[in-house]
């Protein structure tokens, strides 16, 4: 039985919703759209659906607008059937119903995330736990204490207990056998890292060691240390460790290759650290390729630090890759159209309006309150008085009459710049929303079932543009 569905809309959006679902030709649904008595549809919520909505007739299911606030469960109980948002821009209801692929679930991943608190013995504890609830909060799942050359660590025992306590898994990171020891000791549930010479510490302590080469390059040993736990039955991590580009990076790819070759089951670490922080690009494309390696060589652990100013969200955007990468194997598929996660400065559908169908939008507005929105023409300003269209913030400024009115010339020259930065650099905008930077910036929860506060400007003035 084909499914009913009632969509809400506003008059300014109600033509161009006709004719996406007529262009969808769905034979899993059939729809209807109701006007609810509203131009701007973003600024639908609960309390009027619920004042304004009569009659659902014979609809099984009711789709608002992505930007809807409002208790939609209160609704669903209400109606009797199933209210639910949609997507927050109408163009996008193909990708919604799965025309375009179906959504991915990146809930999803196999591989563990060490995050490194690298100056670790420079911190007190409460410092650490700062940084380690950062970490987690970020998607790491391991916190690293990382010991420094020649720098003592005398709470080293006291912060390994300190965030055992507070519910964390634990390694500790160290080139001396005393510090891994002490580690160990104190409950540590990983040690980096032991190599054939000193491997006695593991004999000493329950806790897991990462192995790596006793010397760089050197699988080999790294194999022997390996055969050496196997005969005993305990378990590792083997890490052939990453060498930074242009000395040895590709040969070390090498050996992480030959090492899953020759061991297929054993788990392996790999610290992609060493080319985050030691190149000087944009982090979230190295994220995405390394990862897709260790996708590929199922490596199943990774290290990371977030040191150089550059590397601030790598913890996020491992966090990011480890999912999209997963999904794509679990899928057979290319890492692609999976999410904009990656994606900090482009988007690959950044325009969902063409400018004819921004010219349509416009014609209908009969108010004096500002749209702004952005095509690959350039930025769109328009309201009853017509459209404006440049590339340059500043050459609207002539032609918009706020020269009296701070707060309204305020909030459009932030609009406005977020405009040009978006087409700029080919990204999504949305009036009154903040430009998306992928997992560069961590995510702000809505509170979708609140309504929106409003702005400073839109205290002081009632001319503020509105999103259409």
């Amino acid at each position: 039985m084909v499914e009913k569905i009632l969509f809400l809309t506003g008059s300014l959006a109600e033509k161009q919703l006709h004719r996406v679902l007529r262009e969808m030709a769905s034979e899993a649904f059939e729809w209807r759209v109701h006007n609810l008595g509203l131009k701007v549809a973003a600024l639908m919520t609960a309390d009027m659906i619920k004042r304004r909505l009569n009659e659902v007739d014979d609809a099984q299911r009711i789709l608002v607008p992505g930007r809807c606030r409002g208790d939609l469960e209160e609704l669903s109980h209400h109606f009797g059937i199933p209210v639910e948002r949609g997507p927050e821009e109408l163009m996008d209801l193909p990708r919604f119903f799965g025309y375009e692929g179906k959504a991915p679930d990146l809930d999803n991943y196999d591989v563990r995330i060490f995050a490194e608190i690298v100056d670790a013995p420079n911190l007190i504890i409460e410092e650490i736990l700062q940084q380690a609830a950062a970490y987690a909060a970020d998607g790491a799942d391991v916190i690293d204490l990382g010991c420094l050359p020649d720098t003592p660590f005398p709470h080293l025992a006291d912060s390994v207990r300190a965030l055992k306590a507070a519910g964390y898994q634990v390694s500790v990171d160290s080139m001396q056998s005393e510090e891994l020891l002490i580690g160990g000791e104190a409950g540590a549930d990983f040690l980096l890292s032991l190599h054939e010479t000193n491997l006695w510490i593991a004999d000493k302590v329950v806790s897991r060691p990462v192995l790596i080469p006793a010397k760089p390059g050197d699988l080999d040993s790294l194999q022997r240390a390996m055969r050496r736990l196997d005969a005993e039955g305990r378990g590792y991590i083997a890490d052939p460790i990453l060498d930074p580009i242009h000395f040895g990076f590709t040969e070390s790819i090498v050996r992480y290759q030959r090492l899953r070759s020759d061991h297929p089951d054993t788990e392996i670490m790999m610290g992609v650290g060493n080319i985050t922080e030691l190149t000087e690009a944009d982090t979230t494309g190295i994220n995405a390729v390394m990862m897709g390696i260790i996708s590929e060589l199922h490596i199943t652990n990774i290290l990371t630090t977030q040191v150089s100013p550059h590397c601030r969200s790598a913890v996020r955007e491992a966090d990011a890759a480890r999912r999209i990468m997963y999904w794509a194997r679990q899928q057979n598929s290319l890492p692609k159209q999976v999410g904009n996660r990656l994606t900090g400065l482009h988007e690959t559908k950044p325009y969902p309006y063409t400018f004819t169908q921004i010219s349509e939008l416009a014609a209908d507005i009969r108010d004096p309150n500002f749209r702004i929105q952005v095509s690959d023409k350039g930025i769109h300003l328009y309201n009853r008085d017509g459209l404006i269209t440049h590339d340059d913030p500043f050459d609207f400024y002539p032609q918009l009459g706020v020269e009296e009115d701070g707060g309204h010339a305020f909030y459009l020259g932030v609009e406005l710049a977020r405009a040009q930065i978006a087409h700029q650099l080919g990204k999504r905008y949305v009036q009154d929303q903040p430009l998306g930077w992928g997992s560069a910036l961590a995510e702000v929860e809505q509170d979708m079932n609140r309504q929106q506060e409003p702005g400073t400007t839109m205290k002081k003035t009632s001319r503020v543009g509105k999103t259409s």
